[in-house]
């Protein structure tokens, strides 16, 4: 059964179980109030007929049976309801005198009564009549006599009988009244767990956003509030898995891409040893430069997991020769540019910058492979280190086909590529100048793209500050 059923017929239940309960506690109360009432009155009657007995024989005082009966021949005492009918009778229940004619029997009553003690008992008839019936004792010179009376109280069970089917009538119509509107309120207090019901639906549907609007103080309001901040906490660890399945394809697009600059220097040399006759020197040369791209390999694939996977901030930064550092990354890259008919000249000022070697050796030699990309039919590009009143900087100026102004904000977001079909062709995957802005960033520096489409391109990374 629904909780919304469970309530509403509960909400009936007790109302209709409070009302009946009440109803006949209340009318039994008022019954035998009225009923006290005329036992009341039945034992005043019965003592003014002994003070009318009294009065008869006031010059009698030790008087015998057949003087009492005699007397009792001449008293009558009227109420309200008419003539009071009594008797005196003996212990045996034998009629020995009275006025009138009374309904029921003594000897039940008389035959129970303590010794000197008066009582009473209510007596039912066959036809539906009910009476009250009192005793008291006469102590009389050769005995005991019984004075009796009684009064009807038909009219008490009657009332109670009516009673009873006029409220049995008043609480069918009060449980329908609330039947009706226990279905209002079973609505209303529910209608807060719909819309928790509705919102964990919408949630489960992927509607992380969704929450419930908190009503009141109470229970369901606290339920709501609770319930919000589950979502919101279940929200923010899901964007932290997302982030970092993110992180992972990050690293595992990044890792993709940098590999390959390292590889073409590789191949590239190798390729100058296996194909061209060359001297010790031209071997030791491209020997030295295929080992110092296979270590940079190495530690950049440790490097880029820790800084795109595990989010990593606090590389350490040492000082490193301007002049040094990119005379040794344009090594790096002269086979490659030189396959593309590219004229690559570097100029260093004798400077040492702050930095993480690997890492910006990574910005620099894709800063430079963008360049060739741009480069199609060849062309001249300048590596620069330089020395500025702000500080360090290094700069790539290439003359290749340039960037549209409309896309010069965009191409350091990640998976964003000017030209996709010539991206793809040459292996591209949009991630290079992101990863570059996230490098220079962890350096504390920035990142500067000027161009203009047809006329060329220029990349300015600014460092913190030279070291002395």
């Amino acid at each position: 059964m629904k909780l919304f059923w469970k309530l509403y017929c509960s909400m009936v239940l007790i109302t209709a179980l409070a009302c009946s309960i009440g109803g006949y506690v209340l009318i039994d109360t008022q019954f035998r109030a009225s009923l006290d009432r005329e036992v009341s009155a039945l034992y005043e009657e019965n003592d003014l007929l002994r003070y009318a007995l009294a009065q008869e024989l006031a010059f009698h005082p030790l008087y015998s049976r057949q003087e009492l009966a005699a007397a009792a021949k001449g008293i009558s005492i009227s109420t309200s309801r008419g003539t009071v009918a009594f008797r005196l009778s003996g212990e045996d229940g034998e009629t020995l005198g009275g006025s009138g004619q009374l309904a029921v029997e003594a000897a039940p009553l008389t035959a129970s009564l303590p010794q000197g003690q008066r009582g009473w008992v209510m007596d039912a008839l066959g036809d539906g009549r009910a009476y009250l019936h009192a005793a008291s004792p006469l102590a009389l010179e050769d005995g005991v006599l019984y004075l009796e009376n009684c009064r009807e109280i038909s009219s008490l069970f009657q009332d109670r009988s009516e009673q009873y089917q006029s409220f049995f009538t008043l609480v069918l119509a009060l449980t329908g009244a609330v039947g009706a509107l226990s279905l209002a309120v079973a609505a209303m207090l529910l209608r807060p767990l719909g819309r928790l019901s509705a919102a964990t639906r919408r949630i489960a549907e992927g509607d992380l956003d969704q929450r419930v609007a908190v009503q009141g103080d109470d229970e369901i309001a606290q339920l709501s509030a609770d319930f919000n901040v589950m979502a919101h906490r279940i929200r923010r660890q899901v964007q932290e898995l997302r982030d970092a399945a993110r992180r992972q394809e990050d690293f595992i697009g990044s890792f993709a891409h940098e590999i390959k600059t390292p590889l073409t220097s590789i191949i590239g040399y190798a390729d100058l040893l296996r194909s061209r006759p060359a001297t010790e020197a031209q071997v030791r040369e491209g020997a030295g430069y295929i080992f110092s791209e296979g270590r940079r390999l190495e530690a950049l694939s440790r490097k880029l997991l820790d800084l795109v996977v595990l989010d990593r901030q606090d590389f350490p930064l040492r000082p490193v020769p301007l002049d040094t550092f990119l005379n040794r990354v344009g090594g790096a890259m002269a086979p490659a540019l030189e396959q593309a008919g590219i004229r690559l000249t570097v100029r260093a000022q004798p400077a040492a910058a702050l930095m993480e070697p690997d890492l910006m050796e990574t910005v620099c030699l894709n800063l430079l492979d963008n360049a060739r990309k741009a480069m199609e039919s060849g062309g001249d590009l300048l590596l620069e280190g330089l020395l500025e009143e702000g500080g360090p900087l290094i700069r790539v100026t290439d003359s290749g086909k340039g960037i549209p102004a409309e896309e010069l904000s965009r191409v350091t977001e990640a998976f964003y590529m000017v030209d996709k079909s010539r991206s793809r062709a040459q292996g591209g995957a949009g991630l290079g100048l992101a990863l570059c802005r996230r490098i220079v960033d962890l350096h504390g520096g920035t990142l500067e793209l000027e161009s203009r489409s047809g006329e060329g391109t220029r990349a300015t990374v600014r460092l913190r500050g030279a070291v002395p």
